[in-house]
């Protein structure tokens, strides 16, 4: 038999960690605490409709392409991909713009908007993209153990293009005028955990990604990724253990042994040579592991600067809506105003940004005939208390009247079918830290070598992967964090 391996987790993390591992040879098991894989990109089916509970962006299609090439396949061996058009609409106090697929097109609407904004646009993007290749190259599949990783004469040499002391805000100042537009650019940075000024311009490159490497959607939704690489996973022979809620990871002599979980109500113990955890890294920290076999204190964790958390809603509609878009973003309210409410001063936001997918627009399996599956986020900051059923109430009534005034037809009676899901939900389905939704925001002081490491400094064979580690928050960094820990685990134990 060869080395055993446990992955606590099969969110995309975990996924990616398994199927890297059982390539290497290892005799891999899969520990879930739910009782079907995906984590927070878990599917949620209910009066005939189809919800992915987290991501629906997909995004960087080239990260998906190199995964499922490292195991000789190709994404079309799996689910089918459309790239949408427009990627996606904006509505900015009482205006409302498509964001074209083309970039002629949305050069086009850019010069339309600010006069010489369409060269603006391309001199941007060309920086975006060199940006883009730099970090994918360069920086985003380091393990961040240390310092000297990134001492690498192209990074160096090229350390001002990367605009890592620049912020998000001043670089996008640099281009464009007109307020609209640079909201526009600067929303992709909104969800890695501070505002653009505060971000720094290197994440000009989720530009790059956005308006040249195009918004696609998976054709029944993206929990076809997960049944993707669950699929894989189990072609290469890893096994699957659900409902296992662990509950503890014994250390004798700095070394893991075995995991304990709780499956129906029973203590069962799993052998183990090494693990890799991919759920929350605080609860693996603070409530699987003896004080002293522990890397970060407490204190540690409360000075971390949190990405947002989500105020989510799941709604069913009994028809169809009118010239909605597959994915809406409502910015149509002060961005400084929202962004303060998250990051500087935490608390229920006043009167908040939010999103709207509509992937029934793009895919009719996902809603009953004639009806309409909208998927609703508020961003809000993590740690928040008072989180009510009459608090969730007051804001979907906020932005229903919202999304009625800009759409100019009535939504809210037509509501057949509802769930919420906000920061105690995140508590309790998925350990997350101060109830967050995105992981540590990217801010320069938690990037690479200086977020949470990938390994245990005081477990030998206890490794890390997942939104706390490197590289960070989203579902293509989610397929690196695990491909990283793997390797790592590889390079200290070698192959099965």
């Amino acid at each position: 038999m060869g080395k055993k391996l446990i992955v606590i987790g099969s969110g995309f993390a975990g996924l990616s960690a398994a199927t890297f591992m059982a390539k290497a040879g290892w005799e891999v098991t899969v520990l879930e605490k739910h009782h079907t894989p995906g984590g927070r990109a878990r599917q949620w089916k209910e009066a005939g409709f189809s919800f992915d509970m987290g991501p629906s962006w997909y995004w960087m299609p080239d990260i998906f392409e190199r995964y499922f090439r490292n195991f000789g396949k190709e994404v079309a061996d799996y689910y089918s991909l459309k790239r949408l058009d427009p990627s996606y609409r904006v509505y900015t106090g009482n205006d409302c713009m498509d964001v074209p697929a083309d970039i002629t097109a949305l050069k086009n609407v850019f010069a339309f908007i600010e006069k010489g904004a369409d060269r603006q646009l391309e001199l941007f993007l060309q920086e975006a993209a060199h940006k883009y290749r730099v970090s994918m190259e360069k920086l985003v599949w380091k393990p961040g153990r240390s310092l000297t990783e990134f001492l690498d004469r192209d990074v160096l040499s090229g350390m001002v293009r990367l605009d890592i002391f620049r912020s998000m805000r001043s670089h996008v100042g640099r281009y464009f005028k007109d307020e609209r537009i640079r909201q526009l650019m600067e929303f992709p940075v909104l969800f890695l955990g501070a505002m653009p000024d505060k971000i720094p311009a290197l994440y000009s490159l989720m530009n790059h990604a956005d308006m040249r490497g195009g918004t696609w959607y998976p054709q029944k939704g993206m929990y076809q990724v997960v049944e993707a690489m669950y699929s894989l996973a189990k072609e290469m022979g890893v096994q699957f253990c659900f409902g296992n809620n662990v509950q503890s990871l014994p250390v004798n002599n700095a070394h893991l042994t075995s995991v304990e979980a709780v499956q129906d109500h029973t203590l069962v113990t799993y052998e183990a040579d090494a693990v890799i955890a991919t759920a929350d890294y605080h609860h693996i920290e603070t409530s699987l592991l003896e004080k002293r076999y522990r890397s970060y204190t407490e204190r540690y964790w409360n000075t971390r600067l949190m990405a947002p958390g989500c105020l989510l809603y799941y709604i069913g509609l009994d028809k169809k809506l009118s010239g909605i878009a597959h994915h809406t973003l409502f910015l149509d309210t002060d961005f400084e105003t929202h962004g303060r409410q998250i990051y500087q001063s935490p608390q229920w936001p006043t009167d908040p940004l939010f999103y709207t997918c509509a992937s029934s627009v793009s895919d009719t399996s996902v809603a009953p005939e004639g009806c309409e599956n909208l998927f609703l986020l508020v961003p809000v900051a993590a740690g928040l208390e008072n989180d009510t059923e009459a608090l969730r109430e007051q804001y979907l009534a906020m932005i229903l009247a919202r999304m009625e005034k800009h759409l100019q037809q009535p939504v809210a009676q037509h509501i057949i079918y509802k769930k919420t899901f906000a920061n105690s939900d995140f508590i309790h389905e998925y350990n997350a830290f101060k109830g967050n939704a995105y992981g540590l925001a990217n801010t320069l002081r938690q990037t690479a070598f200086l977020k949470p490491s990938c390994r245990s400094s005081k477990v030998k064979n206890l490794f890390y992967a997942g939104q706390l580690t490197v590289p960070g928050p989203g579902v293509p960094p989610a397929l690196i964090s695990g491909e990283i820990a793997a390797g790592e685990l590889v390079k200290v134990f070698g192959y099965g």
